[in-house]
C-alpha cells in the first residue's frame, strides 16, 4: 500500500477543513465573537422568580463563554428602567411586557421619566398572577369584595401593580376607580416581598402576587396558610373590563408555582429579557444563539428557566406587540424561526414605539420651556403629556 504524498495529505486536510467550515460555521462565529468582560443583568428583587431563574442560567453562560456575569436585584421597576436606558449600568433587564407598556407610554409614575425605546432579546417566562388572601379570610370569591370594607395591598414600587388594584380590579368588579377609593383601603407596600407578605402579617386582606416567587412559598407555609381567589376566563364581561387597564395579560389557569395556586383561574403575564436598540447586534445575536443552543444545559436550573425554550419564544412572537432586537432577528431567521410576516409586524412595532418616544420627548420639551414641573402628579404637566400622546394607539397583546 502506497503512502499518501504530501500533496495528497494537504488536499485531504483542506477538504476536511472545508467540510468543517461548512458544517460548523455557527461554532466558528461564536468562537470569533469577543464577549464583554462584564455582563450585568438586572432583575426584580431577591424574592422574585425573575432573580432566581436568571441566577440559574447565568453561571452556565459565564462558564461556557468566560465573561463575568453579575445578576443585580433591583426591586424598584422605574429605577431598573433608568439603569438600563439612562445610567446604562445594566446591559439586560428582565421585565414584564405589562411593565414595558407603562414605560413606553409613560403611564403613571413613568410619565415623568425620560422616554427610551427598548427591544426584546429573548423570552424569559410566562408568569402566572392572581389575588391571594390568608387561609382564614372571609373572602371566598371576587363577588365578596363588592361588599367593601377590605384592605387591598398597593405595590407602589411598580406602576402596573398600582393600576392593577386601583383600576383593573375595580373594573372587574363593575366599580369605578372613585367607588373603589370609597369602598376599600389601599395599603402601600414598598417592595414585592412586602406586597405579598401583607396578607399573612395582618396588614391587608388581599394582594396581587405571582405564585412562582419564593415569597409565596414562604407565606404558603405561614400559620393558617393562604388561598387564591378564582378569576374564571368564562367571566368574559368582567375580564373585558379588566383588560382595558391590563391589556398585556392573558386569562389562564395558574399552572406554575405553589400548590395552593395550581389550576386556580388567574392570568399569565409574559416576562422578557430586554435591551436597548443601541445594544451591539453581534452581542444580541450571540446571546440569542446561546439561549437557544444551551437550553438543555440550563432548563433544569429553575422552573422558569424551562420557559425559555425556542418553542415558547416562537409562540410568544405570534402575539407580542414588543419589537425584537435586530441581532435576535438575524439568529432566528438563520435557524428558520423568523418569517417575512414577522418582519412586517416587527417593523410596525418599532415604528409604534418610536412614535411614543418622540411624542413623549416633545411633551417633556414643551413642559421645560413653559416652566411646568415634570411630575406625574402635576396637573399642568399631565395635560401637556396627554395632548402629545392622546392620538397614539397603545400597546396590547396581538390576539
Amino acid at each position: 500500500m502506497k503512502k499518501p504524498t504530501i500533496r495528497q495529505t494537504l488536499a485531504t486536510a483542506v477538504s476536511a477543513a472545508a467540510v468543517l467550515a461548512a458544517t460548523g460555521a455557527g461554532i466558528a462565529q461564536a468562537a470569533e465573537f469577543k464577549w464583554p468582560r462584564l455582563l450585568v443583568i438586572g432583575t426584580s428583587g431577591t424574592n422574585s422568580g425573575s432573580f432566581a431563574s436568571t441566577n440559574g442560567w447565568a453561571p452556565i453562560l459565564q462558564k461556557e463563554v468566560g465573561t463575568t456575569i453579575r445578576v443585580v436585584p433591583e426591586d424598584n421597576e422605574p429605577m431598573r428602567y433608568r439603569r438600563l436606558t439612562e445610567r446604562k449600568d445594566i446591559a439586560i433587564t428582565s421585565v414584564s411586557a405589562a411593565e414595558m407598556r407603562f414605560q413606553i407610554q409613560g403611564i403613571g409614575g413613568y410619565a415623568a421619566t425620560a422616554p427610551a425605546a427598548q427591544r426584546m432579546l429573548w423570552h424569559h417566562n410566562d408568569t402566572p398572577w392572581g389575588y391571594v388572601v390568608s387561609g382564614d379570610s372571609k373572602i371566598k370569591s371576587m363577588d365578596d369584595l363588592k361588599k367593601g370594607g377590605f384592605r387591598i395591598t398597593q405595590g407602589v414600587f411598580s406602576p402596573p401593580m398600582v393600576f392593577t388594584v386601583t383600576r383593573a380590579l375595580p373594573a372587574y368588579l363593575g366599580m369605578t376607580e372613585e367607588e373603589a377609593q370609597k369602598k376599600f383601603t389601599f395599603v402601600p407596600a414598598s417592595s414585592y416581598a412586602e406586597n405579598c407578605r401583607s396578607v399573612v402579617e395582618g396588614k391587608a386582606d388581599i394582594s396581587y402576587c405571582s405564585p412562582i416567587s419564593s415569597v409565596t412559598s414562604e407565606i404558603e407555609g405561614a400559620p393558617g396558610g393562604i388561598r387564591w381567589i378564582p378569576m374564571p376566563a368564562s367571566e368574559t364581561e368582567n375580564w373585558a373590563r379588566y383588560l382595558v387597564h391590563r391589556p398585556m395579560l392573558i386569562p389562564a389557569p395558574m399552572a406554575l408555582g405553589v400548590s395552593t395556586a395550581r389550576n386556580v383561574p388567574g392570568a399569565v403575564s409574559n416576562f422578557i429579557y430586554a435591551v436597548t436598540p443601541e445594544t451591539d447586534a453581534e452581542f444580541a445575536y450571540n446571546m440569542a444563539k446561546w439561549m437557544h443552543k444551551s437550553f438543555d444545559a440550563y432548563k433544569g436550573t429553575h422552573p422558569l428557566a424551562a420557559r425559555m425554550s425556542l418553542e415558547l419564544f416562537r409562540g410568544y412572537l405570534d402575539r407580542t406587540p414588543i419589537p425584537v432586537h435586530e441581532g435576535t432577528v438575524r439568529y432566528l431567521r438563520e435557524i428558520g424561526a423568523w418569517t417575512d410576516k414577522d418582519d412586517a409586524w416587527n417593523k410596525a412595532a418599532i415604528e409604534k414605539m418610536d412614535r411614543w418616544v418622540s411624542a413623549r420627548k416633545a411633551a417633556l420639551d414643551e413642559a421645560r420651556k413653559a416652566g411646568v414641573k415634570i411630575d406625574f402628579n402635576d396637573e399642568a404637566f399631565m395635560k401637556i403629556h396627554d395632548k402629545h400622546t392622546k392620538d397614539l394607539e397603545g400597546f396590547k397583546t396581538r390576539l
